[in-house]
C-alpha cells in the first residue's frame, strides 16, 4: 500500500461519505470536508509527487477564497507519528495534504436544481461574476490568440479520438467552422488582451460549480492546476455558464445573466467590452465543445452528441436585429423586452439596452441607487438616449441583436431608433407597450429592487405630454407575453 492508499484507507475510515472526481477525493466529516488531490497525469495537470499536490491545494486554497472565504479554510499536512498512527498536523512525516473546507448542502449546488435560475438570481449572478471579473489581476500575457486556441488545439485533438462514436463528418464539420471562426476573431482577441479582458479568471464556470446559500450565489472549485486554462479572456469565463444554461433550455436565464453581466462590467471595463460579443459565438462554442469530450470520456455518447450539435449551431448565429420596447412608465416595457430578448439573434439573444440603466451608470450610481432630479432633465434625457443609441450600434456591429427599452416618448426618439437600424441594414421592430391609468399607477407603487425612478408623478407628467403618432405595433398590457411568443424565433441551443 502506498503513503496515499494508506491516507486514503485512515481517512475513509472517518468519512461519512467519500466522493471521488477523476483528478481528486473528497472527505465529507461531521463538521468538514477533506480534499486530496489524487497522483493523476492528465497532460493539462500532474499531480504524481507531493510537492505538485501542494503546489496546487495551496493554489485552490488562494484563488478560491476571493469568492467564497468561509467555505475555503486551510491546507493541512497528513502526517505520520513516531507511533505509526497518521494525524492532520502535528509532528512526523508528511505523507500527503489535504485542503479543509466547510460542508455545505450538496442539494444548494445550481447544477442539482438548475430550474432555480430564475430572473432573479440569473441577474445577481450576472453581477456577480462581472464584478468578480473586475476586481480579478489583470494578466498580460494570458487570453488572447494563446489562451483560446490552446482550448481549441485540445478540443481538436479529443474530438477526433471520439471520432468513430461521435460521427466523423459531424466532427470535422465542427473543427472546419471552429478554425474558420478563430482566424477571424484573432485580431480581436488580441486586441482585449492588450485592453485588459485577459485576467485571473475562475476557468470552470459553470452550474456544478455555483452554490446558492441563503439566496446569494457563490463561485468555487475554480481551475488552479493550469494557468492555460485560467488566465482567460473574462467573456470566456462568463460563456461556460451562459452555454450551460442554454444547453440546459433556460435560454431566458442566460439571457438576464449577460445582460446583468454588461451592465455591471460597462461600470469598470473599458468600452471595447461592446466589441467583445463578436467573439460570443466562438467562445461558446468552444466551451460546448469542451463538454463534448468531457461527456465522451465518461461514456455518455447521447450528450456527447447533443453538446456537438450545440458546438455546431453556436458557430452558425442568426443575424443581428434590432427592436425597440416603449410606452409610459409602468406599461411592461422591460418584462416584454426580457420575454423577447432570449428570441433576437445569437445565443443566448440580444443586447438590451436599458435607458433607465444607462443614466444611472452615466451618473456613476449603482441600477438601484436612486437618482436626484437633476438626472431626469430634457438635456440628460437627451444624452442617455443618444448614448443608448450609440452603444446600440457597438453591439450590432458586433453581430449582438438589440432590445432598446425606454419610455420613447418623443417622435423623434422612435424615429432616430429605427434610423439606426436602416444604417446598418438590420430588421427592425417597433413596440408600444399601453394600459389603463391604474394599471400603471399600480405597477409603479408596487414596484421595488428595480433601477426605475419612475412614480406616480412621473407618470402623471408623461400622460400630459402628445406622443404624436404612434407608427409601432400597439401591445397591451395584459398581451405581454402572447404578443413575445409571436416575436422572433424559438431558441434551442
Amino acid at each position: 500500500m502506498t503513503p496515499q492508499e494508506a491516507v486514503f484507507a485512515w481517512l475513509r475510515g472517518q468519512a461519512e461519505r467519500e466522493i471521488e472526481t477523476s483528478c481528486a477525493r473528497v472527505f465529507l466529516m461531521r463538521d468538514r470536508a477533506l480534499k486530496l488531490k489524487k497522483p493523476v497525469d492528465f497532460g493539462f495537470l500532474d499531480f504524481t509527487t507531493l510537492r505538485k499536490r501542494r503546489w496546487a491545494l495551496e493554489r485552490e486554497l488562494r484563488f478560491n477564497r476571493a469568492t467564497a472565504p468561509d467555505i475555503y479554510r486551510a491546507l493541512i499536512p497528513i502526517r505520520r507519528r513516531q507511533d505509526g498512527a497518521l494525524a492532520l498536523g502535528g509532528d512526523g512525516e508528511i505523507l500527503d495534504y489535504a485542503l479543509e473546507m466547510r460542508r455545505f448542502d450538496p442539494d444548494a449546488v445550481l447544477a442539482e436544481h438548475p430550474e432555480r435560475v430564475d430572473g432573479a438570481l440569473a441577474e445577481s449572478l450576472g453581477r456577480t461574476v462581472a464584478r468578480f471579473h473586475a476586481a480579478a489581476v489583470v494578466k498580460p500575457d494570458g487570453g488572447g490568440v494563446k489562451a483560446l486556441g490552446y482550448t481549441i488545439g485540445v478540443n481538436a485533438e479529443q474530438l477526433r479520438d471520439f471520432a468513430g462514436l461521435l460521427g466523423a463528418a459531424a466532427v470535422e464539420r465542427l473543427l472546419e467552422a471552429t478554425d474558420a471562426a478563430f482566424a477571424a476573431a484573432g485580431p480581436l482577441l488580441e486586441r482585449r488582451r492588450a485592453e485588459g479582458f485577459a485576467r485571473r479568471c475562475h476557468g470552470d464556470l459553470h452550474l456544478g460549480n455555483l452554490l446558492l446559500e441563503d439566496g446569494v450565489p457563490k463561485l468555487f472549485d475554480c481551475i488552479e492546476f493550469n494557468d492555460r486554462l485560467s488566465e482567460i479572456d473574462v467573456f470566456y469565463d462568463l460563456a461556460f455558464l451562459v452555454m450551460d444554461l442554454c444547453f440546459r433550455g433556460a435560454a431566458p436565464a442566460a439571457n438576464r445573466l449577460l445582460n446583468a453581466y454588461l451592465d455591471e462590467a460597462a461600470r469598470s471595463f473599458p468600452e471595447s467590452l461592446w466589441e467583445g460579443l463578436a467573439a460570443l459565438p466562438l467562445m461558446l462554442s468552444a466551451r460546448a465543445a469542451v463538454r463534448v469530450h468531457v461527456a465522451a470520456h465518461q461514456g455518455e455518447t447521447a450528450a456527447a452528441k447533443a453538446y456537438l450539435a450545440a458546438a455546431t449551431r453556436h458557430l452558425s448565429p442568426p443575424p443581428p436585429r434590432l427592436a425597440a420596447v416603449g410606452g409610459l412608465s409602468g406599461a411592461g416595457k422591460t418584462t416584454f423586452a426580457r420575454l423577447i430578448a432570449p428570441r433576437f439573434g445569437a445565443a443566448p439573444g440580444a443586447a438590451i439596452l436599458r435607458s433607465d440603466e444607462i443614466r444611472k451608470r452615466l451618473a456613476g450610481f449603482g441600477p438601484l441607487e436612486r437618482l436626484p432630479a437633476e438626472a431626469y432633465t430634457a438635456a440628460a434625457s437627451e444624452t442617455v438616449y443618444r448614448e443608448m443609441l450609440r452603444l446600440a450600434g457597438r453591439a450590432l456591429d458586433a453581430g449582438r441583436a438589440v432590445v432598446l427599452d425606454a419610455v420613447f416618448l418623443e417622435g423623434a426618439e422612435r424615429q432616430a431608433a429605427a434610423a439606426m437600424a436602416a444604417e446598418r441594414g438590420v430588421a427592425f421592430e417597433g413596440f408600444w407597450l399601453q394600459g389603463p391609468k391604474a394599471l400603471l399607477a399600480g405597477r409603479l407603487a408596487a414596484r421595488a429592487g428595480d433601477a426605475s425612478d419612475a412614480d406616480a408623478q412621473v407618470l402623471e407628467a408623461q400622460l400630459a405630454r402628445d406622443p404624436g403618432v404612434i407608427d409601432w405595433v400597439v401591445v397591451g398590457s395584459a398581451d405581454l407575453e402572447a404578443t413575445a411568443r409571436k416575436v422572433g424565433g424559438a431558441r434551442d441551443s
